[in-house]
């Protein structure tokens, strides 16, 4: 499955993704001691919505735009973080993970981004500008590993691939079992998107054979009933998640599935422990 994020800025999923990517900082930064945030897939950084590949597709009409459009107190953090890249009232300008992320940062902590597809890079260069971050173009599950342990005492890696490669799940499934020996306390959250129940339940068993305790699993289906052929929501694997963090989540979930649910459609958004 190709997930260009361009094509989809501003979609339902990344509603999801961006609105717990804050609340999962914020729960980090709790404590005082610095953090190393860590973008493997960091693509353009900052998207205009009106352009020629989001309005192709038109799909932050069923995310970002229903987000602003609900009045529930729990998604002001998303939509500050959106606002924040605006003048208007009206979202035009949608942050990706790397402007969230620069957004969060203390004086004490880091951000390093990567991206390797050379358009999208010089793209992202363009839109942290003015930013202390630091960016690189190397293979994403090279950097992955090679960055681990962080020189921070903490630190969160994001792997949000485009899932363009047969051998995706199983190079983030390696990676993320190697980073673990290396790093069993760092806490890495894994974006993906949903299309078929069967593959995905695939993946789920063997990344529980990886062995990894404390892994959370939230997903979001858009629909009562799966649409066959299409994209039916995402979901994120995050390992070793904040107390603070899993104890604020339920009643956000709740908030975002409400806000982002389609026209004759309810869907669900939980999240479950996938090791027991």
């Amino acid at each position: 499955m190709n997930y260009r994020h361009a094509f989809h800025a501003g979609n339902s999923a990344d509603v999801v993704k961006h609105a717990l990517l804050i609340a999962l900082v914020q729960a980090l930064q709790l404590k005082p001691s610095a953090l190393t945030l860590i973008d493997t897939h960091a693509a353009c950084g900052l998207y205009d919505l009106q352009g020629d590949e989001a309005g192709r597709t038109g799909e932050a009409a069923g995310g970002v735009l229903r987000a602003f459009a609900d009045a529930n107190p729990l998604l002001d953090d998303y939509r500050a973080a959106v606002r924040a890249e605006n003048d208007g009232p009206e979202p035009r300008l949608y942050p990706g993970s790397p402007r969230i992320l620069a957004q969060a940062l203390r004086e004490q902590d880091a951000l390093i981004l990567n991206e390797k597809h050379p358009e999208d890079a010089r793209s992202l260069r363009e839109a942290m500008r003015g930013t202390p971050a630091a960016i690189h173009t190397r293979d994403a599950y090279e950097l992955w590993l090679a960055l681990l342990p962080t020189r921070t005492p903490r630190g969160l890696v994001v792997v949000d691939p485009p899932y363009e490669e047969t051998d995706e799940r199983a190079r983030i499934t390696a990676t993320l079992a190697a980073a673990h020996r290396k790093w069993a306390h760092g806490v890495t959250v894994i974006w993906y998107p949903l299309k078929e129940r069967p593959t995905h339940a695939l993946w789920k068993d063997k990344l529980r054979k990886t062995g990894i305790p404390k892994f959370l699993n939230v997903e979001h289906w858009l629909y009562d009933a799966d649409q066959p052929g299409i994209y039916n929501g995402a979901g994120l694997f995050i390992v070793n998640p904040p107390y603070a963090f899993t104890q604020s989540l339920p009643p956000l979930l709740e908030a975002l599935c409400t806000a982002l649910a389609p026209e004759g459609h309810r869907g669900t958004l939980k999240a479950e422990w996938l090791v027991k």
